[in-house]
């Protein structure tokens, strides 16, 4: 039996700003991380954004308890407002989590963009672990359209 989960999931979000302004949300470092840090009690370790086609982007820290966890991601393909597509690993205290290919779609709608992210994802921590991982990265949508609402309605 083996003890790599393999699962795909999509995610989808509408976000109130055209496809050009929601994709700087991801491609700006100081935009992505208004809504990609979600935790004021880690000590940042490394943060490295190079958000170009075979770019790197890595994020370690240092949690409360004093774990370390990283994200590290290379950009494979890049269409400006359209689509970003990476490949990424995470990784706690030592050992990898996960490693994923994702790709993220910006699509025009009525009132804003139509965001389709999909994962494919190899899981390396369990089942329940994943379910928390899949819930925490739509959790994190979500601070994404928070963001962009303070952004479009000049509260940033």
């Amino acid at each position: 039996m083996s003890d790599v989960v393999h699962t795909t999931f999509v995610i989808e979000r509408k976000l109130p700003s055209g496809p050009a302004h929601a994709f700087r949300f991801w491609s700006e470092k100081v935009l992505k991380r208004r809504w990609t840090d979600c935790h004021p009690d880690w000590t940042v370790l490394e943060d490295r954004f190079e958000f170009t086609p075979g770019g790197e982007e890595t994020l370690r820290w240092r949690t409360g308890e004093g774990f370390e966890q990283s994200f590290t991601a290379r950009y494979l393909d890049i269409a400006p407002g359209r689509r970003i597509i990476y490949a990424f690993e995470m990784s706690s205290a030592g050992s990898r989590v996960s490693v994923s290919l994702a790709t993220v779609e910006f699509h025009p709608a009525k009132g804003g963009t139509r965001m389709l992210y999909t994962e494919q994802m190899a899981f390396l921590a369990g089942e329940e672990a994943m379910r928390m991982r899949v819930a925490g990265t739509g959790d994190g949508f979500e601070r994404l359209a928070d963001a962009l609402a303070a952004d479009v309605t000049g509260l940033h």
